[in-house]
């Protein structure tokens, strides 16, 4: 027996996993997060969660010091945090990127997630990506 109940978070991560399956289930993205990350280790798991959250707090401290959205600090963060979604989950193209930014803001908990490294992060993460992506289709006319 666990000295802690974690029932709940159990079940949160349950519905968050059946929610993924539901929405993104029959896309490649999907398919390869499955592959890539069925063989991950709790510890593992830690890790990556560990490293984005990392990448947020960057992003929070970008906006803390003054930066803006479309400045080269945020965008060079908004291209990081496409290569570690890409390293660790699945092809992170642009689209999708740019579904995940306004997800950011969208659906309150990753705004809760994403703000709780300092108010007003997942809108400055949201417009960084949005800049990101129309800048990439402007220039690959």
């Amino acid at each position: 027996m666990s000295a802690f109940d974690n029932s709940e978070y159990e079940t949160a991560r349950q519905q968050y996993e059946d929610e993924a399956k539901q929405r993104w289930g029959g896309t490649d993205a999907y398919k390869e997060s499955q592959a890539k990350t069925a063989g991950y280790s709790k510890d593992k798991w830690n890790d990556v969660l560990a490293g984005m959250n990392g990448v947020f707090a960057e992003f929070a401290e970008c906006k803390k010091c003054g930066e803006i959205a479309d400045n080269d600090a945020a965008q060079q963060l908004v291209k990081k945090l496409q290569d570690y979604i890409t390293a660790n989950f699945y092809h992170c193209t642009d689209d999708i990127l740019a579904g995940l930014g306004q997800m950011y803001v969208c659906d309150e908990r990753f705004k809760s997630n994403i703000d709780s490294h300092g108010e007003g992060t997942a809108a400055f993460v949201a417009e960084a990506i949005a800049i990101f992506a129309n800048e990439k289709k402007r220039y690959s006319l």
